[in-house]
């Protein structure tokens, strides 16, 4: 995957209904909205939508919720639907930015703890010339089809401090490259046929893709 852009929701999607347990959370430590709100950082209103499944809460914001109840986040989950399915005929061509490849969004818009693209690199195409890097903990490719050229940028400290030397990871078709994509890099497809290529990211980047209207 390319460059960051800015983002526009992939689509509105409705997650699990866990509204009612929150409340009852709540109403059992016998806490007002008002309380609960003030201890979270978040706005009444804002408690009062996610209890009615209006809203999706954000990983940070559930956990601050479920610490303040004293209940497990797991325990919200259960019993719940078993996830969320994006057919192979309807998922979202997503854009990140890159030269002459293509970007499908395989994991729900609002799927935060992890990100899955399904990425097609027509041949000389890629992320670009400019190395970036991404603010997750994980990156894992898989290459598919045709070959993928990983280069990292040396000469520079890393944003947790580490010196990363300049180096170039070349993949072929069945091959897979788990990396810190904290870390200066760029991508390209190797060879003359294009790449097709699996983008596991972990967790899912704080900022969505942007949607591709053509």
């Amino acid at each position: 995957m390319g460059s960051v852009a800015k983002v526009k929701d992939v689509a509105e999607t409705v997650g699990p209904r866990i509204g009612a347990r929150l409340k009852a959370a709540r109403q059992s430590k016998r806490l007002t909205l008002d309380d609960l709100a003030e201890s979270c950082g978040v706005t009444k209103g804002y408690l009062s939508k996610l209890e009615r499944d209006h809203v999706n809460a954000s990983v940070a914001t559930l956990i601050k919720v479920c610490a303040v109840l004293e209940i497990p986040v797991g325990s919200l989950f259960e019993n719940a639907s078993a996830g969320e399915v994006v057919r192979a005929d309807s998922k979202p061509q997503i854009s990140f930015g890159g030269e002459k490849m293509t970007e499908f969004l395989l994991t729900p818009s609002n799927e935060r703890r992890i990100q899955v693209l399904l990425g097609e690199i027509e041949p000389g195409g890629g992320s670009g010339q400019e190395p970036y890097s991404l603010p997750v903990d994980v990156n894992f490719v898989h290459v598919i089809e045709g070959g993928l050229r990983v280069s990292f940028e040396g000469g520079r400290t890393d944003p947790d401090g580490e010196s990363v030397d300049a180096e170039d990871v070349v993949l072929g078709a069945g091959d897979s490259f788990t990396f810190t994509p904290r870390h200066n890099h760029s991508f390209q497809a190797e060879g003359a046929s294009s790449a097709r290529v699996l983008w596991v990211l972990n967790p899912a980047l704080p900022e969505g893709p942007r949607v591709s209207v053509s």
